[in-house]
């Protein structure tokens, strides 16, 4: 997580390229002034540092590189360090590794193909609280075969949300925070963390990323009357 000031003090760059680990390591001294980036080209080596460097508030992943099966794989760094930043920064353009980086816990998904400046963008909103997804993910051409845009389950699932609790899934899809939420719909900010638990246990996800994930992957929401 970030510290009080707003910046990630230490932060660890994992990816089987050493280039590339020093590229995004000088991304992240120039534009968020870390001050000290650790390097790690596999999984196992990750969890490593984080366990030994309690200072380490940021933690970027590549997909593809040893010790990583499946973006599920993140899970074991979130039961590691709960409180820490993880986002992963991957060549994949498949959705379901976005979404399974989701479920796993990760506050971002970000396209190595993106330039250093949307890199930049993203990984900000990702320390002012937003869940970062690449745009990818709503192309029509990556719509499930026969054009279903809503398993019957998902629709299902929207269906015996409340209308209150509709509204707040579709503003956490969106990327806002509770505090934004609130301040959209008018609301306590304590209500909307009761709404937010309310429909977490609803969809039967652990987390807002993981709610976020399910209302991508689950098509439009249901129309919520005036």
């Amino acid at each position: 997580m970030a510290t009080a000031d707003g910046t990630w003090g230490e932060a660890i760059v994992t990816d089987d390229d050493p280039f590339f680990r020093l590229a995004l390591a000088s991304v992240l001294a120039d534009h968020f002034g870390v001050r000290r980036v650790h390097q790690a080209g596999s999984l196992d080596e990750a969890i490593e540092v984080l366990a030994e460097c309690p200072a380490v508030g940021l933690a970027l992943f590549d997909l593809a590189m040893p010790g990583m099966a499946s973006p599920a794989n993140l899970a074991a760094v979130r039961e590691c360090r709960p409180h820490v930043t993880a986002v992963v920064v991957s060549a994949s353009i498949r959705r379901e590794d976005v979404f399974q980086a989701l479920r796993a816990g990760v506050h971002g998904f970000i396209p190595k193909a993106t330039s250093v400046e949307a890199l930049v963008r993203a990984l900000g909103m990702v320390r002012d609280g937003f869940v970062f997804v690449p745009s990818f993910i709503t192309r029509a051409d990556f719509a499930p075969a026969g054009g279903a845009a809503c398993s019957p389950a998902g629709r299902e699932a929207r269906a015996s949300l409340t209308r209150r609790q509709r509204q707040v899934l579709d503003l956490i899809a969106a990327g806002q925070s509770n505090k934004e939420i609130a301040r959209t719909l008018s609301l306590g900010e304590g209500t909307v963390k009761i709404h937010v638990t309310a429909l977490l246990r609803v969809l039967g996800v652990p987390n807002r990323s993981a709610a976020a994930a399910w209302a991508s992957a689950n098509g439009p929401p249901v129309p919520v009357p005036a």
